[in-house]
């Protein structure tokens, strides 16, 4: 009886030790086959994304005004900044008083050129090619008088701003009994002289750009009916590229006292304003930034063990836990080329970067989500 009490004390003890051992073989085949599973089935987490666009100066200038505040909510075409491209003003003065005195010179050169190219005709007894000189000369009698008109006006436009700040400070300093009300009347007169004088000169401009495209019109009707001469004599083709020259001159300083309208590119909300109104600004410099309100996709990264289980167009499962959960189907719409270092919010550990391919994911119609929101992802 000894004997057999202490074999069976013997066998306890050997499955009192056998017992932990199986129990740990088996909670270690347990991981294993639930690691296998997890890598098997693909599941990840994935962040909500929309498209940010930033508004940035295409030149430099003074910024004018920012025409939306933080947290508005713009539609595309929408007017978010102005810009004044101009920051000396007296130096394009200076231009438009260049210009000026070339036009009197061409002018001055085309008298006598018209009359030489008249007598040459005349000699030679060719109505026909004198006619065609006429014609000539008409046009570029009516691009010389558009040319002069227009500086005339860009020039009364520069002293009309400088009125309209006279104006605005005499108001101030009457209001404030600082000087006699006829100072304010004076500006205002004088203001009120410089608008109607460049309201008459934009009459004239109107009338003067008609002339020259009936001038073209008679010159191109004339040419079709009679056979082919040459029509631009040597002294004229000089005058003609030479105001070539003051068009192209007087169109870029017109384009750049033209403010700049900076628009919004898609709907959203400004999320970002980095200057303010009076601010010089540089070519390139972000003003404004807008972020789309809805977002468009989610984007996702797979571990290196996972790579080869994702496809483009697969099915997922989306899950968004929170209230109210949602779940929905989707299909993965993209993948990257490469493996990239992954948000820090998908970090398991915040201190250790991780590294995955990112893979894009088309957001269902009915399934709502903010921005930057976090989605449970799992392969069908």
């Amino acid at each position: 009886m000894s004997r057999k009490s202490g074999k069976i004390y013997r066998l306890g003890r050997i499955y009192v030790h056998i017992i932990p051992v199986l129990v740990w073989l088996g909670a270690l085949a347990c991981v294993v086959m639930l690691f296998h599973y997890r890598t098997q089935r693909f599941e990840v987490l994935g962040i909500a994304q929309s498209h940010v666009r930033q508004i940035t100066s295409t030149c430099t200038g003074r910024l004018q005004t920012i025409e939306v505040e933080l947290f508005d909510k713009v539609k595309k075409g929408d007017t978010i900044a102005l810009i004044d491209t101009v920051l000396d003003n007296e130096n394009l003065q200076v231009q438009l008083a260049v210009i000026s005195a070339g036009i009197e010179h061409l002018k001055a050169q085309l008298v006598p050129t018209k009359e030489q190219l008249i007598f040459d005709s005349d000699r030679e007894k060719t109505n026909i090619i004198a006619a065609q000189r006429r014609f000539n000369v008409d046009i570029e009698n009516a691009r010389l008088r558009v040319l002069e008109l227009k500086a005339l006006i860009e020039v009364d436009r520069m002293t009309l701003e400088g009125l309209d700040l006279d104006v605005k400070i005499s108001k101030e300093l009457v209001d404030e009994d600082a000087i006699a009300v006829y100072e304010l009347q004076k500006a205002k007169n004088q203001y009120n002289i410089i608008a109607k004088r460049i309201q008459e000169n934009e009459r004239l401009l109107m009338q003067a750009e008609k002339d020259l495209k009936q001038a073209t019109q008679r010159q191109e009707e004339f040419a079709h009916r009679q056979p082919q001469y040459p029509t631009v004599d040597g002294a004229l083709k000089v005058i003609q590229k030479a105001i070539a020259v003051q068009e192209q001159r007087m169109e870029e300083i017109i384009s750049r006292r033209q403010v700049l309208v900076l628009k919004s590119p898609i709907d959203g909300m400004v999320s970002m304003v980095l200057h303010g109104s009076d601010e010089t600004i540089l070519t390139g410099d972000p003003i404004v930034t807008i972020a789309e309100t809805e977002p468009r996709e989610i984007i996702a990264y797979a571990q290196e063990n996972q790579i080869s289980l994702i496809k483009e167009r697969m099915s997922v499962r989306l899950m968004k836990s929170g209230t109210p959960a949602q779940i929905a189907n989707s299909q993965v719409v993209y993948l990257g080329p490469t493996i990239e270092m992954m948000p820090q919010r998908l970090w398991r550990n915040p201190n250790i970067a991780q590294w995955g391919r990112p893979i894009l994911i088309k957001i269902p119609p009915d399934f709502k989500l903010l921005p930057g929101e976090l989605v449970w992802i799992k392969a069908l």
